[in-house]
């Protein structure tokens, strides 16, 4: 029974997460992106990382679900096919990678969703530059992208940390 509510949790939190990642950017937009700075949410990224280190067996298929839910992502949002296609298996791996050396509490989950999505965005940003998508500098990208970004995101992540984590313990 656990392995079957978890299937069916995992996905429709996913697209959840996928449609709020947008509806939320156009609902708040003057706010999030205010020039020069811009805030860029990440709610697929954020259940992605909850779940590769709250599924306790690792039953799920979150590599092929995160490259899915990129593809669309980038068909819908972005325009620009295999960027976040990409950029969220890469996370899955890593995140898989250095799991069983963590205790999982909320700091470390905390301090693991601040590297990933310091590796998503910079992922990004190197992406849009070879494309010359955008043309920015560095420095721009650190402090006009990077930092009001994780610092939404990490508000999110501390707001939406037992909610979820509940979740998946009832799921569980």
């Amino acid at each position: 029974m656990r392995v079957s509510r978890l299937r069916i949790i995992f996905p429709v939190g996913l697209f959840l997460a996928l449609f709020l990642d947008g509806s939320l950017s156009n609902v708040f937009a003057a706010h999030l992106f205010k020039y020069p700075y811009s805030s860029v949410l990440h709610l697929v990224l954020l259940w992605i990382i909850f779940a590769v280190f709250l599924d306790d067996r690792n039953d799920l298929s979150i590599g092929i679900w995160s490259a899915f839910a990129g593809l669309v992502f980038d068909w819908y949002y972005t325009g620009i096919l295999g960027v976040y296609m990409v950029a969220l298996p890469l996370v899955v791996y890593l995140s898989r990678q250095v799991k069983p050396w963590l205790d999982l509490n909320f700091l470390t989950m905390l301090m693991v969703y601040i590297i990933n999505l310091t590796i998503v965005e910079a992922f990004v940003y190197i992406w849009y530059l070879i494309g010359k998508v955008m043309t920015s500098n560095l420095a721009d990208f650190a402090v006009y992208t990077l930092g009001p970004t994780i610092a939404v995101n990490l508000a999110l992540f501390v707001i939406l940390y037992y909610p979820v984590r509940q979740l998946y313990l009832k799921v569980s």
